[in-house]
């Protein structure tokens, strides 16, 4: 059986609404600082042992990673934490969790999220505060693009063939 193209309308629930998936990614966030800050400490311990200049690159590669296996596992069981408590799922375009594959892509889309104000921050000099309100503006303005999309999907989950539905509106 194929899957129906993203023009096609589906018989999936709602997309949850846009309050309730900010609300999951503030928690989500949450969630994922306490995760960076116990990979980061033994990022810090092994990397202790390596040549000067090369810890950071290191690290951030580690928690990228390690951010990378906490979110591709949860998404491809159909939720983390976060959603659960918001009571938000996210489907493939079957309405089954999407693959990890399917979930690792969305997870690298979702760095559109961070990559525009952390491109801006390395490319001019900015003050923290700067930095700080170009990622809340452009967290905002992502966020709010999702009203452009038919579904009301946001565009990397549209790019991934995912989406995050409402499970209250789903029959027991």
């Amino acid at each position: 059986m194929t899957e129906p193209s993203p023009a096609q309308p589906t018989s999936l629930p709602a997309t949850a609404p846009l309050n309730r998936r900010m609300l999951a990614w503030i928690y989500e966030g949450v969630l994922a600082f306490g995760i960076v800050v116990a990979a980061g400490a033994l990022a810090l311990i092994t990397t202790s042992l390596l040549p000067h200049g090369l810890g950071r690159p290191v690290t951030q590669a580690i928690l990228f990673v390690t951010l990378g296996i906490y979110f591709g596992w949860c998404w491809s069981r159909g939720q983390t934490l976060a959603m659960k408590t918001w009571r938000i799922r996210i489907v493939g375009r079957t309405g089954r969790p999407p693959s990890q594959a399917r979930a690792l892509l969305r997870y690298v889309l979702c760095w559109i999220w961070f990559a525009p104000p952390l491109a801006l921050a390395a490319l001019v000099e900015l003050s923290a505060l700067q930095i700080a309100v170009a990622a809340v503006v452009w967290i905002a303005l992502w966020a709010l693009a999702s009203r452009l999309h038919p579904q009301r999907q946001f565009w990397h989950d549209a790019w991934a063939g995912t989406r995050l539905i409402d499970t209250r509106t789903i029959a027991p």
